[in-house]
């Protein structure tokens, strides 16, 4: 008994399956939230998220009550002063290996692609030096809500105190920040 007991505090046995779950819902004032998450006991996952929910003036839905909302892309993100590229170089480099967007703003370019073309479009960034302050594959919203201010720091605390749940891995929404 005593084996099993340390073994169990060591991680060993018991509680290594790890299984991904994915809960959708609605923050204040409706915004769509989807939050991934990777856990070993999906009721306490379960449970942990809907009282966030609860706690923030949100409720957590069915499956597909928001996703639809959402899309996967990849997105990598790059600041331009790390890159001797120009805007119009970087913008061909990307689109020529199938990124589906390009986008500039002041500080940096954004690249939009398809799951499919996500690899080799950041392969063929990376082969030319280009380093990136994200790249991953990401679920993004296809319309967005704007909130007054006190909505927002309704939802503000919301996406934190999800965030802030061990077994959360991501948190999406189309809240427009």
């Amino acid at each position: 008994n005593i084996k099993r007991a340390v073994d169990k505090g060591a991680g060993a046995g018991a509680g290594e399956d790890y299984f991904a779950n994915t809960y959708e819902g609605y923050g204040p004032s409706g915004v769509a939230v989807i939050v991934e998450a990777s856990t070993d006991n999906k009721n306490r996952t379960a449970a942990d998220v809907r009282h966030v929910f609860d706690k923030a003036g949100g409720n957590l839905g069915t499956t597909g009550c928001v996703s639809y909302l959402f899309e996967k892309k990849g997105v990598i993100i790059i600041d331009k002063t790390t890159t001797d590229l120009s805007e119009d170089d970087m913008m061909m480099l990307a689109l020529e290996n199938g990124a589906e967007d390009f986008e500039a703003t002041e500080e940096c370019y954004e690249i939009t692609t398809s799951p499919a073309d996500f690899s080799a479009v950041r392969e063929a960034l990376e082969q030319k030096g280009i380093e990136f302050l994200q790249a991953e594959i990401q679920m993004v919203p296809s319309t967005y809500v704007t909130l007054d201010e006190k909505g927002a720091e309704k939802m503000q605390r919301l996406i934190d105190a999800l965030e802030d749940l061990d077994d959360v891995m991501n948190v999406y929404h189309n809240w427009e920040e």
